[in-house]
């Protein structure tokens, strides 16, 4: 069968946020949050000190993280933060605990950068009648990292975004990738996964037939995929690897 359709992962092979410390992040983002409830004068009475409200936040994301790694079973931030603020006593509007939610993740999305050429080579791929989608891992709610996505320009190049946050599951489960699949109307031997993660992004697509390809990151330094993995260092390299693999399938 030919190839119809490439999945990508979102971080470090889409964007790169690059190494970052994550208890900075955090209290970056816990320092954003609390002063804009802050300056909301229905709040403001019933905060608690930002000591307290940070590590109660940040106490209840770790806990969950370490239960999605366990699991394989993801959580939403949007949800989470819901409740915080509910025992908190600080009833909070829709729109409100959006942006809630976009200020816990701006922090880290401020360092996000993106190969120059990336929407040519994405309009290449597009161009080879090639259907695109996002598989990520991740916490964010999709309002989140859909608004990211928008801001570097990307979001016409993914009609199919499947985050974990919205269905549970979590690469390398399988189910993340068939639904992903049965979005796109395609089957797996007609898709190809590219990413940074090898457990995550390269054995969980092979292990339903998925053909992998491994984006070098700084993720998988001097680290052993096992087997005959493609690797690329840029997305540049996609076009020719896909054409040669389609010329491949048609001897």
């Amino acid at each position: 069968m030919s190839i119809k359709a490439v999945l990508f992962d979102l971080g470090e092979t889409l964007l790169n946020y690059g190494r970052a410390d994550i208890d900075t992040l955090l209290r970056q983002a816990a320092r954003l949050t609390y002063d804009y409830l802050r300056r909301n004068t229905s709040f403001g009475g019933k905060l608690p000190r930002f000591g307290r409200y940070y590590h109660q936040h940040v106490f209840a994301i770790r806990l969950r993280y370490i239960w999605s790694n366990l699991t394989s079973r993801e959580f939403n931030a949007q949800i989470l933060l819901a409740q915080q603020l509910r025992r908190m006593g600080l009833p909070i509007s829709p729109a409100q605990l959006d942006e809630l939610c976009w200020l816990w993740y701006k922090p880290a999305g401020d360092l996000a950068t993106i190969d120059p050429q990336l929407h040519h080579h994405l309009q290449c791929l597009q161009d080879m009648s090639l259907k695109l989608a996002i598989v990520s891992n991740t916490f964010s709610p999709p309002s989140v990292l859909d608004r990211h996505l928008k801001q570097f320009d990307l979001l016409r190049f993914f009609p199919v975004r499947q985050y974990s946050s919205e269905i549970v599951y979590r690469k390398p489960h399988p189910r993340i990738f068939q639904i992903t699949l049965q979005r796109l109307g395609v089957c797996a031997s007609e898709a190809v996964m590219v990413g940074d993660r090898i457990r995550e992004d390269i054995k969980g697509a092979r292990r339903i037939g998925i053909r992998a390809v491994l984006k070098k990151a700084y993720t998988n330094e001097s680290k052993d995929a096992k087997g005959h993995v493609c690797v690329i260092k840029e997305i540049a390299e996609l076009p020719d690897l896909i054409s040669r693999w389609q010329g491949e399938i048609g001897t």
